[in-house]
């Protein structure tokens, strides 16, 4: 597979914003990693966007670039020249692209310091942050039905963003709609049930590589909810490195 400056400059942008999917992209057949890397810089740049500036103007018009980007994606028509938005025009179709616009658009909640609405508007943010990313993926790659990849991705999403609380909680955020011990064990049981559906259904695809840790994770927060706000949630780097490996070699997570 050749890489061209484009995808090389995506791997390389992944590779030091994002180190797990990196590993989980390299870990895949060298075919898929031409569609993950884009896809992954793409995340990786719209997830910073809200972070980068106080001002929530400037923030908003960041992440409506990358809209408009999607949207000229979702036309067919010409496709702004740019290192990440140029190779993935060349992995998205329309839908991916409209799935891409509602990870885009949900990425607002973080400019701003709102509690989430209500738990449906959690799982809301979960699913399209991260589901919608494993939807596209799933999409560009092939061969990955539409709720296993909702189902992989919110796991995995829960997962991380149950990492994130603490520093969004010192930045003023409020990130969970129900913070006591017992209901962040709950959302970790539900994340975990989401996932043995995933396990269930036998699917085998690159576009779950990087949901790799999502059961562990998830585990150690059913079985100890405060690991959660004491930023505790955490795996070994041998244990991160040999659950990917098995992952990679199973084809699944």
């Amino acid at each position: 597979m050749q890489f061209d400056d484009d995808l090389t400059a995506c791997a390389g942008l992944v590779e030091r914003g994002d180190p797990d999917r990196f590993a989980a992209a390299m870990a895949a057949p060298a075919p898929a990693r031409a569609v993950l890397f884009p896809l992954y810089a793409f995340n990786l740049e719209v997830a910073r966007a809200p972070w980068v500036t106080q001002e929530t103007m400037i923030a908003e018009m960041r992440l409506q670039w990358w809209r408009d980007a999607l949207e000229e994606i979702r036309e067919g028509g010409t496709v702004r020249r740019h290192e990440v938005v140029t190779p993935l025009a060349g992995v998205l179709d329309a839908e991916g692209a409209a799935l891409l616009d509602r990870l885009v658009g949900a990425r607002r909640w973080d400019i701003y310091k709102d509690a989430f609405e209500d738990a449906a508007h959690f799982t809301r943010y979960i699913e399209e942050t991260s589901g919608h990313l494993v939807l596209a993926a799933g999409r560009a790659l092939g061969g990955l039905p539409e709720q296993v990849a909702l189902d992989a991705g919110y796991a995995s999403g829960l997962a991380q963003y149950f990492r994130a609380v603490p520093d969004l909680e010192a930045q003023g955020r409020v990130p969970l709609v129900d913070g006591r011990l017992d209901a962040v064990a709950a959302l970790a049981r539900g994340g975990l049930e989401r996932l043995a559906r995933v396990r269930a259904s036998g699917v085998r695809n690159p576009a779950i590589l990087a949901c790799w840790q999502a059961g562990p994770l998830l585990r150690q927060a059913a079985r100890e909810p405060g690991r959660v706000a004491a930023g505790a949630l955490q795996l070994s780097e041998f244990r991160r490195r040999a659950g990917l490996m098995a992952a990679a070699l199973r084809g699944r997570i």
